[in-house]
């Protein structure tokens, strides 16, 4: 699951999807409900993804003992929320300019890069989607992808890991009873990644599908394959097996845990 891109596009990526998450989140105000993720406000949005970047932080510290518990109290008595939220992103960017390339840290997908770069990677790319959600709230309905603005190759990037990365994990990923295969493809970046898809396992492997002809099919551009994998938006063009679309809105689910 190598990464094409370098350390500093994912921080890059980082920083500006953080800005734009807090700058949403002050145009939707934190009682708006996010309906890209139906059970949260902005709050709780902005509550968690500062969690999460104060977690991703410790862990490339080396901090086993952090306790995430903390990190919601404080943004529950912070007098200023998306202060807490700045300081906590501000924090994670520097920890990863601290680091060194070879930091012994926890990581947690399979055929991870280097901690310093998976880090970088996860966080930018978790900031991102729920950078949409905040924009979700502030539209009041589910972002085009266009109105996302993410990079093409920092889509397909994206894309990239929740598809070798996090579905081939034991949990939410695609589940059957019968073998078929999915073609997943990028129509502006040429990017392709091949999924089979069987009782006991579910594997990835990049680049165009051989023949024979694939029993499903996902295309978009790379940002609406990004948001639409994530369960993010409704710009994918699904063919063959009928209930490919369905099928995966249903069962592919990342949550925190």
């Amino acid at each position: 699951m190598a990464t094409r891109l370098e350390l500093h596009d994912h921080v890059r990526l980082l920083a500006r999807s953080g800005a734009a998450l807090r700058d949403a989140a002050v145009r939707a105000g934190f009682e708006a409900p996010v309906p890209t993720c139906p059970n949260w406000d902005v709050r709780a949005l902005v509550t968690h993804q500062g969690m999460v970047h104060r977690w991703a932080a410790a862990q490339l510290r080396g901090e086993k003992n952090h306790d995430t518990g903390d990190s919601v109290e404080a943004a529950r008595t912070a007098p200023d929320l998306l202060a807490w939220f700045a300081d906590g992103l501000d924090a994670l960017l520097a920890t990863i300019a601290a680091a060194p390339d070879d930091v012994d840290a926890m990581v947690f997908l399979k055929d991870a890069p280097p901690p310093r770069r998976f880090w970088a990677r996860r966080q930018a790319h978790e900031t991102t989607i729920h950078g949409a959600d905040a924009l979700a709230a502030d539209l009041g309905r589910v972002p085009a992808a266009a109105e996302v603005a993410v990079a093409p190759e920092l889509a397909a990037d994206g894309v990239d890991e929740l598809l070798a990365g996090f579905i081939t994990r034991g949990r939410g990923k695609l589940r059957t009873d019968e073998p078929y295969t999915i073609a997943v493809r990028a129509t502006d970046t040429g990017d392709a990644w091949l999924l089979r898809v069987e009782p006991e396992s579910l594997t990835t492997t990049a680049g165009a599908a051989p023949e024979p002809a694939p029993d499903a099919e996902l295309s978009g551009t790379a940002a609406q394959l990004y948001l639409g994998l994530w369960n993010r938006g409704d710009e994918l063009t699904a063919t063959g097996r009928p209930s490919i679309l369905r099928d995966w809105r249903a069962q592919v689910r990342v949550r925190w845990s």
